[in-house]
């Protein structure tokens, strides 16, 4: 650690430095293993995914553990608490460079940040195409390709399932 060739993300969990592998630290596969299980999800998926312009600067991920918040010297994570009924609904291994991480999938992604949002609650159309338009800046012409199935039993075990519902007969046009 005093040479800087190994990282101490907390006690217990360290990785190589990027100067010492060569490689760009894994961010998503360290926010698997600073809180487990746990996938990555919110606005870090729905960027990763290319859904969302926005910049994303702390990693966000689901957990069944509760709430909690990591500052590490390559990053900030922080975790929400789910049940386990919904914490195994629409999440996807990604492989990249080699490495495999959890991550939701974009379906599970949007739902877990409307659920996580205070005060949401999106009962008509209109209210869903502001929040994804204006909220989230959401890329709209990605929606054709959701599961709805998917959709369907996340909604039936969703914190917030109307709003999920809502989201269905958005992409269903019911």
């Amino acid at each position: 650690m005093e040479q800087g060739r190994i990282i101490r993300l907390k006690q217990g969990l360290y990785i190589c430095s990027e100067e010492e592998t060569g490689q760009s630290v894994p961010t998503y596969l360290v926010a698997n293993h600073l809180c487990g299980p746990s996938y990555v999800s919110f606005h870090s998926a729905l960027r990763y995914y290319g859904l969302t312009p926005e910049g994303v600067y702390v990693v966000q991920s689901m957990t069944t553990r509760p709430n909690n918040s990591f500052t590490t010297p390559i990053g900030t994570y922080t975790y929400r608490h789910c049940k386990p009924a919904y914490f195994s609904l629409g999440v996807s291994i990604i492989r990249h460079n080699e490495l495999s991480f959890m991550m939701a999938t974009p379906e599970k992604a949007l739902c877990d940040l409307m659920a996580a949002t205070p005060r949401l609650s999106l009962r008509y159309r209109k209210d869903m195409m502001h929040y994804l338009e204006e909220d989230i800046r959401f890329e709209i012409d990605e929606l054709s390709s959701f599961n709805i199935s998917l959709l369907k039993d996340i909604a039936a075990v969703s914190p917030k399932p109307v709003t999920v519902r809502t989201l269905i007969n958005f992409l269903t046009h019911e």
